[in-house]
């Protein structure tokens, strides 16, 4: 009798297994397998998203939303005319590749965190006293903050001593075009391709807007307020006056020549008269003491051996 039951029971449980097969297939192409697609289809349609965005650069990634937000704090901490003052520093230093007031900004921002970080951990090598350590971490953080406009600084005053250079020569050449027959804006056209250099690219940029419609007194006081030199200021100021009078180009530029070599001239006397005073300093604290020393030292050994 029990192993009847026994039998009977195994065969309702394959039974009852063979019935429910149906119904899970049916489950699983129903709701269930639904869902299933349902989640495929979205891990699919996710995938390219993800990937495009692991492919970005690390520069758009990171880089960028670091400089949007060092930006945002660099406005908060400027002024009203930063922006102003930045431009003007920018087209003082030829405005370098790359460079743009939103830049600045932020790379006083970044300057400035990244002085603190390195001055701080520098100090932790040095084993400083803490109100030391402070100091020296505040003072690197406002080095980090002023480095980009001692950058701007630099690269405007290594352009405005080329320009000082190269002036007396374009100059020249402007008044050799114009006493052969050329138009001043055909002779400024000559300038800007035979030479190289910012006084070059300064001369190009006025003949683009004279292009464009600007008068030849405007391009010419806008090459003196983008420059900080006195000399290119009273050239421009003589041609201006020429162009308004209308005194002949030719001598003015003559006359304009004649006192760019005068002034060149003068400039390198007064710095032959300096280089004596320049020689003082290296000459009392390197020459002397090392000529005493050769000279006094077998001397002084002299005398100590016989004192002793």
């Amino acid at each position: 009798m029990v192993l009847l039951l026994g039998f009977l029971f195994i065969v309702s449980a394959v039974v009852l297994t063979f019935l429910a097969f149906p119904k899970a297939e049916a489950a699983q192409s129903g709701g269930v397998g639904r869902a299933i697609k349902a989640l495929e289809a979205m891990g699919h349609s996710a995938t390219p998203d993800l990937t495009s965005e692991l492919n970005r650069p690390f520069s758009e990634r990171v880089l960028e939303p670091f400089q949007e937000r060092a930006l945002a704090i660099g406005r908060r901490l400027s002024g009203a005319d930063n922006a102003e003052r930045l431009y003007r520093k920018l087209e003082l230093a030829g405005n370098p590749v790359g460079w743009s007031v939103d830049r600045v900004v932020s790379m006083k921002v970044i300057g400035a965190v990244g002085g603190l970080v390195a001055f701080l951990l520098f100090s932790f090598m040095l084993d400083l006293s803490l109100f030391t350590r402070l100091i020296f971490t505040v003072g690197g953080g406002l080095v980090g903050y002023m480095s980009p406009n001692m950058y701007l600084y630099q690269k405007a005053y290594d352009r405005q001593a080329q320009l000082a250079r190269e002036l007396p020569d374009a100059i020249d050449l402007l008044t050799i075009s114009v006493e052969s027959g050329l138009a001043f804006d055909a002779a400024v056209q000559q300038v800007s391709r035979n030479t190289t250099g910012p006084l070059s690219e300064e001369f190009t940029r006025v003949l683009q807007e004279m292009q464009i419609g600007n008068g030849r007194s405007a391009a010419l006081r806008a090459l003196a307020d983008r420059t900080n030199l006195d000399d290119l200021r009273s050239f421009v100021s003589a041609m201006v006056q020429a162009d308004a009078f209308g005194i002949p180009i030719a001598q003015v530029l003559r006359v304009q020549s004649s006192e760019m070599r005068t002034k060149r001239r003068q400039k390198a006397e007064e710095k032959a008269q300096q280089v004596p005073v320049k020689m003082t300093v290296p000459l009392i604290f390197c020459i002397l003491p090392t000529l005493f020393v050769i000279v006094l030292g077998p001397a002084a050994l002299s005398i100590m051996s016989s004192f002793g």
